[in-house]
C-alpha cells in the first residue's frame, strides 16, 4: 500500500482520518493514544471506554465471535438529542405545536433495544410503530395508555379487532389506514360492535404525495408507492366520516418518503404538501391532531455527498438541526397562511435512533494473498516466454515513468496469457508455468509501488486494476449473509475499521470474505480516505495474535434482516453501560450466547434427538464390523455429540504443532 506521506510519524489522528471516523461516528467514536478504537456514549462527558477493554472482558464472560457490542447508553443519546433539536426548533420558529418521536419496532424489534428507546423516551412521551400482526402483539403488551402507537402496514380483521379492542382499553392505539379496504373492514368490524357515533373508532391515514422520494429508498414516497391511500380516496374517506357524524374520528395524516432522506429539499416540498392537506381538512372540520413525517432522518454512513467520487445513497447532506428545521418552519409557515392551529408533530426516526449503538466485532482467523513469492533464479534453458517475462521484471525494475510503467504491466500480462494458453496446450511444463506466473506477480508489485510513489491524480487505470489484483483477502469469523445483509442485497456501505494497532500505519490493502461457501460472501466496498473504494488498508496478520476488526452502525435492521446462509446463525450479544464508578468506566449488563448449532440444526428439521440416535447406530454398526474399537467409537460419539452445543461460528483457537 501506499507509504504514509507525511515526514511526521504514524500517528491515532492519521488512523481517525484514514477510517473517516468522524464523518460517521456522530461523536461517539475516536481512536485513543494506545491507538485503540474508543467510544464516548455519553454526550458532554468526557467518560471513554476502551472497546478492546470491553471485548477481553466480553470474552471473560464467556462471549465468543462474531459478537455484537450494544452501547446502550448512545440510544438513549439519540433519542435525548433527536427530541432535543425539535424542542429548539420548536422554540426558535415560535410553532405553537408540539413534537413526539415515534420509533418504528421493524428497525430493531429486539427487547432489550425497544426497551432502552422507551425507556430513553419516557420524558419525551415517545410512541411506538409496528407494522404486522406479530409486531402488534408485542407492542401492545409494552405500552401504557398515554403511549402512542401507529399500526401501519397490511392489517387484517384480525389485526384490526386487537386495535379497536385495545381503543377500548382506553390505550392510544391507532390503525394508519394504507388501503381503502382496511377503511371499509374497520368501519364493519364497529358496526358489528355497535359502536357509536361519539366512540367510533381513531384512525389516522397514510396518503400517496405528488412528491417522490430521495435516496435509495425513494420509491417509498410518491404517486406509484407501495402503500398509502390517494387524494380521491382521502376525500372518500373523509365523506363517509362526515356522513357518521365522526369526522373527529380522523386524527392524523402521514407520509413516508424512504428509510434514508438524502436531500431536505425534498423533504420540504413533502411537509408543504401534507401541510395544505392539513389545513384543508381542519378549514371544513376535520381536526386531525397529528401530523407524521414518517421516517426517513438520514444515518452518514461514510460515504462522500458530491465530488467525482460520491457516494449519496450511503450519505447526507444535511445535518439533525436542519432536518428539524426543516420540518417544523414548513408547517408553521403553512398554518400561519392558513390559520389553522399547529399539530403535533410526528417522526419515525428509527434509524438515526438505533444504527449507532452496535458494532459487529469479527476477528480474522487467516489471510489470502494472491501474489507469489519470487522463484529461485531461471535455468539457462528456461523457454521464451519465462525469458520475456525475466527481461520485464528488469525492465520494471530500471524504469520509472509513467508511460515506461505501462508499457512494461502490459508487457507482462500479454506474457501471462501467452504461457497460460502454452500450458493449456501441453506446451509448457507447471514448473515454468510456476515461474512465469511468480515473476508476473513480482512485476505487478514493483509497478504498483512506482505507480503509486508518482501519486498521480487521477490514478491510471492500470494502477486501479493492480491495486484490485494485489488485495489480499481476510477472512473473517461471521457471515455477510447474517449480520449485514444490507451490504450483499443493495449495496449498502458499513465503516469498519480495525480495533486496536492503529498507533502502526496499515500498509497492507485487504478485503474482506467470511464464513460462506458463497463467493458474494464478501465485503466489497468501504469507507475511507482512500479513492479506491473496493480496499481496506489494513495491518500485517500475525497468526496466533487477535486482529479484530468491527462494522459499525450495524443497529439499524442488520439483525433482523439475517439470513442463515450456510446455517451460520445469530450472534452473541454483550450489551454495555458506561459508569464512571466501573474499572475502565464501563459494566456488561448482559451477555447473549450465540444460537448453538444443535438450535439452529432444529429450525430447519433436524433435530437433535434424532440426529443423537442416528449416529449412535452408526457407530455401533462399525463396532461390530471392526472398523474401530468400542472406546476409539465412544470417542468419536462423545464428540460429535458435544459439537452440538457449540456455536454456528468458527473457533479461533490455533493448534499448534508439538515439536518432537
Amino acid at each position: 500500500m501506499t507509504e504514509h506521506t507525511s515526514s511526521s510519524p504514524w500517528t491515532p489522528a492519521d488512523a481517525e482520518e484514514l477510517y473517516a471516523v468522524k464523518t460517521w461516528s456522530a461523536g461517539f467514536f475516536s481512536v485513543n493514544d494506545k491507538g485503540h478504537v474508543a467510544v464516548r456514549p455519553i454526550p458532554g462527558s468526557d467518560l471513554e471506554i476502551d472497546t478492546t477493554e470491553v471485548i477481553d472482558a466480553a470474552v471473560k464472560e464467556g462471549c465468543t465471535f462474531p459478537l455484537i457490542v450494544r452501547f446502550q447508553d448512545i440510544i438513549s443519546a439519540r433519542v435525548r438529542r433527536l427530541n432535543l433539536t425539535f424542542r429548539e426548533a420548536i422554540a426558535e420558529s415560535g410553532y405553537t405545536g408540539t413534537y413526539r418521536t415515534i420509533y418504528p419496532i421493524k428497525v430493531n424489534q429486539l427487547h432489550e433495544v425497544v426497551a432502552e428507546v422507551m425507556e430513553a423516551g419516557k420524558e419525551f412521551n415517545l410512541g411506538l410503530e409496528c407494522g404486522s400482526r406479530a409486531e402488534l402483539m408485542a407492542t401492545l403488551a409494552l405500552i401504557s395508555d398515554d403511549t402512542l402507537l401507529l399500526c401501519n402496514g397490511v392489517k387484517d380483521h384480525s389485526m384490526l379487532t386487537l386495535m379497536l379492542n385495545a381503543q377500548q382499553l382506553g390505550q392510544q392505539v391507532l390503525p394508519v389506514i394504507e388501503k381503502y379496504s382496511e377503511f371499509e373492514q374497520l368501519l364493519v368490524l364497529a358496526d358489528q360492535r355497535g359502536l357509536t357515533t361519539a366512540n367510533t373508532p381513531k384512525l389516522g391515514v397514510r396518503v400517496k404525495l405528488s412528491t417522490r422520494g430521495s435516496g435509495r429508498w425513494f420509491e417509498s414516497g410518491g404517486s406509484g408507492s407501495k402503500f398509502g391511500l390517494t387524494v380521491p380516496e382521502l376525500v372518500k374517506l373523509v365523506h363517509e366520516l362526515e356522513q357518521r357524524g365522526a369526522s373527529d374520528s380522523l386524527e392524523l395524516l402521514h407520509f413516508h418518503l424512504g428509510s434514508q432522506i438524502a436531500d431536505t429539499q425534498v423533504l420540504r416540498s413533502a411537509v408543504r404538501e401534507i401541510a395544505q392537506f392539513y389545513a384543508d381538512l381542519h378549514k371544513r372540520g376535520v381536526k386531525v391532531k397529528f401530523l407524521d413525517v414518517g421516517g426517513g432522518l438520514g444515518v452518514n454512513y461514510g460515504g462522500s455527498y458530491g465530488g467525482e467520487y460520491e457516494n449519496v445513497e450511503s450519505s447526507i447532506n444535511y445535518g439533525l438541526k436542519e432536518y428539524a428545521n426543516v420540518i417544523v418552519f414548513a408547517v408553521k409557515d403553512i398554518c400561519d397562511e392558513r390559520d389553522v392551529p399547529a399539530p403535533t408533530l410526528l417522526s419515525e426516526s428509527g434509524r438515526a435512533i438505533t444504527a449507532h449503538h452496535s458494532m459487529l466485532v469479527m476477528p480474522v482467523i487467516g489471510v489470502h494473498r494472491p501474489d507469489s513469492p519470487p522463484m529461485n533464479t531461471l535455468a539457462e534453458n528456461s523457454p521464451p516466454v519465462v525469458r520475456r517475462m525475466a527481461s520485464a521484471y528488469k525492465e520494471a525494475k530500471a524504469v520509472r515513468a509513467r508511460g515506461a510503467l505501462t508499457e512494461v504491466i502490459h508487457d507482462a500480462q500479454e506474457a501471462r496469457l501467452e504461457a497460460e494458453q502454452l500450458s493449456r496446450l501441453g506446451y509448457l511444463d507447471l514448473e515454468s508455468l510456476a515461474q512465469a506466473e511468480s515473476l508476473y506477480w513480482s512485476i505487478s508489485r514493483e509497478v504498483l509501488r512506482k505507480f503509486t510513489d508518482l501519486n498521480l491524480s487521477p490514478a491510471p487505470v492500470e494502477q486501479t486494476e493492480l491495486e484490485t489484483q494485489l488485495t489480499d483477502l481476510y477472512l473473517a469469523d461471521f457471515s455477510v449473509f447474517q449480520s449485514i445483509l444490507d451490504h450483499w442485497a443493495i449495496g449498502q456501505v458499513f465503516p469498519i475499521m480495525p480495533l486496536d494497532r492503529l498507533d502502526e500505519e496499515p500498509v497492507r490493502r485487504g478485503q474482506i470474505v467470511d464464513l460462506t461457501c458463497d463467493s458474494d460472501g464478501k465485503i466489497d466496498q468501504y469507507v475511507s480516505a482512500h479513492v479506491n473504494k473496493s480496499w481496506l488498508p489494513l495491518h500485517d496478520y500475525r497468526q496466533g495474535e487477535p486482529y479484530y476488526l468491527a462494522v459499525f452502525l450495524v443497529g439499524a435492521y442488520q439483525e433482523i434482516l439475517g439470513d442463515a446462509h450456510n446455517l451460520l446463525g445469530r450472534a452473541g450479544e454483550a450489551h454495555v453501560y458506561a459508569s464512571a464508578d466501573e474499572p475502565g468506566n464501563f459494566w456488561i449488563e448482559e451477555t447473549i450466547k450465540a444460537i448453538s448449532i444443535k438450535d439452529m440444526l432444529s429450525t430447519v428439521q433436524y433435530f437433535p434427538s434424532d440426529l443423537d440416535r442416528r449416529m449412535t447406530e452408526l457407530i455401533r454398526r462399525k463396532i461390530e464390523t471392526g472398523v474401530v474399537k468400542p472406546a476409539e467409537g465412544m470417542r468419536i460419539l462423545n464428540n460429535y455429540t458435544k459439537r452440538l452445543e457449540d456455536t454456528t461460528y468458527c473457533d479461533t483457537e490455533v493448534i499448534r504443532r508439538v515439536e518432537q
